[in-house]
């Protein structure tokens, strides 16, 4: 019986000794028994903090007033932007000195400008900003058809907010649509360059409808853009029998309507020639 009863013990004594042995063994395998993961710690940690206080003591530097911007260099100097608009610009974004001044909001508030389509702006060294200035060239008053707001097209066919005396046509059409005017007064004053006639008016109606203001008065209502009748082709007809048929009638027309296929119909300036006895002469140009 006493065999018996020491076996459990001895059992027991084999598995604490075990037990201990492991735990003995996982102590001095952790973290803080590993003097070389330790110290790889420490200088990771070490080089963090250096690279973060070097960066502070750079942006604190940097900041201090020891690179003063002392100077607007104009490199482009513009034909519609006023000296006094530069400097009023320039006070309000120019923050900073030459490191620290931020180029893009420097950028934004030029190209708020009057007449500026674009700005670029660098670093001039040691204490200067150099500033590039694209200017819009106006080529037509803008006059949106719903809110009847004007604004000013440039070559690109943009429209820009600005105040202008300058001899140009007036546009008038459905927001977006400054471009396609542009495009169809290149062509259509083309056109009429054998008549001697200046085109100083083009509309584009909501309904897509072409009209046009000539320099002696007369409006030319083109009316839609059709597959079978283009516009160019209508206002060409025209141009080929104006000359004959005005010599003709010998009366100022106030209105050209070319919106018929094979012909157009007039208008005259003075409504009372109406009210004459008919001649031989008819009211309507046959092409």
């Amino acid at each position: 019986m006493a065999e018996v009863r020491a076996r459990p013990a001895s059992i027991r004594s084999a598995r604490q000794a075990a037990a201990g042995g492991r735990a003995r063994a996982a102590v001095e395998h952790g973290l803080w028994h590993r003097p070389a993961l330790l110290n790889l710690i420490s200088d990771l940690l070490t080089l963090a903090a250096a690279v973060a206080l070097g960066w502070a003591l750079v942006i604190w530097f940097l900041s201090r007033p020891l690179f003063p911007l002392r100077e607007l260099v104009v490199v482009t100097p513009p034909s519609q932007v006023t000296e006094a608009q530069l400097q009023y610009a320039a006070r309000l974004a120019v923050q900073g000195n030459f490191f620290m001044v931020d180029l893009d909001s420097v950028r934004a508030t030029f190209e708020k400008l009057p007449w500026v389509r674009k700005a670029d702006v660098r670093r001039r060294w040691p204490d200067a900003l150099e500033l590039r200035i694209e200017e819009h060239e106006a080529v037509a008053y803008w006059t949106v058809s719903e809110s009847g707001d004007a604004r000013l097209v440039n070559r690109q066919g943009e429209v820009f907010i600005a105040a202008s005396n300058a001899d140009m046509p007036q546009f008038d059409g459905p927001q977006g649509s400054a471009a396609r005017l542009l495009a169809r007064y290149a062509e259509f004053s083309s056109l009429l360059q054998p008549l001697g006639l200046r085109l100083v008016g083009l509309a584009l109606s909501a309904r897509e409808a072409w009209q046009l203001q000539l320099d002696n008065g007369m409006t030319v209502v083109l009316g839609r853009e059709q597959e079978k009748s283009p516009l160019a082709e209508r206002l060409k007809r025209f141009i080929a029998v104006w000359p004959g048929v005005h010599q003709e009638i010998d009366i100022d027309i106030k209105i050209a309507d070319l919106r018929y296929p094979g012909g157009f119909a007039l208008t005259p300036a003075d409504a009372s020639v109406l009210l004459q006895p008919a001649s031989t002469t008819g009211r309507k140009g046959k092409q």
